[in-house]
């Protein structure tokens, strides 16, 4: 991660990724057959990080009895841990790659957004069915909370360059607006 990061994808190279790791290139060639495959495994390992923080909140928001608490909780934990500096820097590397290895850009929509929307729409889905929220599309549902606990620290990130981290009091301000209006407009 630190080669790819610190040198982006064009210019990283395997030798400085083996010796970074205190391997010969043989090593780290037995193990990925190339730059891109490397590439996805760093991609989807911070994914799964990233993913593994967040899993329990979401896993029992399904089940919650104080939603709006619950919600909240699940914002600040989510917009504090996708706004870590490393995944946005990976964020804009991905994106600047997109147009030439699409692949990576698919790998980390689908293992990332894709994923994390559909298991956020599913504990949607049960909420709406015992009644504490009222919902017509649970995805949408789930792809307008993510949006709204995420969009604007990111894409002040993205288009800014920002690579020191956000404060936790502005953070947590943005993810209990984002809950307010959510439930303002799903909410029963």
């Amino acid at each position: 991660r630190e080669v790819f990061l610190n040198n982006g994808y064009p210019s990283a190279s395997m030798d400085e990724v083996a010796a970074l790791a205190d391997v010969s290139k043989v090593t780290v060639y037995k193990y990925f057959s190339d730059k891109q495959s490397l590439f996805i495994a760093v991609v989807t390992g911070a994914i799964q990080d990233a993913e593994a923080t967040s899993r329990s909140l979401v896993d029992h928001l399904g089940q919650s009895e104080d939603i709006e608490a619950d919600l909240r909780t699940f914002a600040h934990q989510h917009i504090t841990v996708v706004t870590q500096p490393h995944l946005i820097h990976m964020r804009r590397m991905i994106i600047a790659e997109a147009t030439r290895f699409p692949e990576l850009a698919n790998t980390w929509h689908q293992a990332g957004p894709v994923r994390a929307h559909a298991k956020l729409a599913a504990q949607i889905e049960q909420l709406a069915r015992r009644g504490l929220l009222q919902v017509a599309d649970p995805l949408l549902a789930a792809q307008h909370l993510n949006y709204l606990i995420l969009s604007v620290p990111v894409n002040e990130a993205m288009f800014t360059g920002r690579d020191q981290p956000y404060n936790r009091r502005q953070l947590h301000r943005y993810a209990d607006e984002a809950v307010r209006v959510f439930m303002a407009a799903y909410g029963r």
